[in-house]
């Protein structure tokens, strides 16, 4: 569970957001960062139970930094209103398939999978789904995944078929995808609840042949 004071802290950074006020409650930012990165530490262990590949993680190296990049940006607000983190075997700097949490209220969700990947990468991913459509569709249509996942979001959407592939593939749905992403929200309620390290587990759990299914594919 996460602490009332870390969904407070978020909450009024999102009201505040501005480095004076930041300056100003650096203490309770401090208290929240260590909650979550408490939080994190046991997700990492009860997703190894799955998921081995990420038993020698470290929150440190799924936990994104509260700080915006605002070069490219037209919203020039100095802090993200949410606290997030990316689980796969690479950390959060590697596109790999992986395991993502995100803290903010009212917008909560567990998601998973790969986003927008390279286009070399994408093509590996795009030939398995085609060679393996049957499996592909055992993994996203079983009851466990369905219970959390009615559908999965593309992203980015191609408006024809890909290069190589015929309108009537019996998988075009998904060959037109750029991304391919599972993701499921979660209640302000639970963040809070002594449940929700189990809840957000038994969420990538049921995503989990999915993950194992994209990194056979990249290998």
């Amino acid at each position: 569970m996460l602490q009332p004071t870390t969904i407070k802290f978020i909450k009024d950074l999102k009201k505040n957001n501005n480095k004076p006020w930041f300056d100003d409650n650096r203490k309770k930012y401090e208290a929240a960062k260590t909650d979550f990165i408490s939080f994190v530490e046991n997700l990492i262990a009860a997703i190894s139970k799955f998921d081995p590949a990420v038993a020698t993680l470290k929150p440190k190296d799924c936990i994104f930094r509260i700080n915006r990049d605002v070069r490219f940006s037209k919203d020039k607000s100095p802090y993200k209103t949410n606290m997030g983190t990316y689980i796969n075997p690479g950390g959060k700097k590697v596109n790999t398939p992986g395991y993502y949490f995100h803290c903010e209220p009212g917008q909560n969700f567990a998601a998973g999978g790969l986003y927008v990947p390279e286009p070399p990468v994408l093509a590996k991913v795009r030939q398995e789904i085609d060679y393996n459509f049957d499996e592909w569709k055992k993994i996203i249509n079983h009851k466990s995944f369905k219970k959390y996942f009615p559908k999965i979001d593309g992203v980015e959407v191609l408006s024809r078929p890909p290069k190589g592939y015929s309108v009537d593939n019996p998988a075009i749905e998904f060959l037109k995808m750029k991304s391919f992403i599972a993701s499921t929200p979660l209640t302000d309620a639970q963040l809070t609840d002594k449940g929700l390290i189990k809840d957000v587990s038994k969420v990538f759990e049921a995503m989990k042949p999915m993950i194992s299914f994209l990194n056979h594919a990249m290998q």
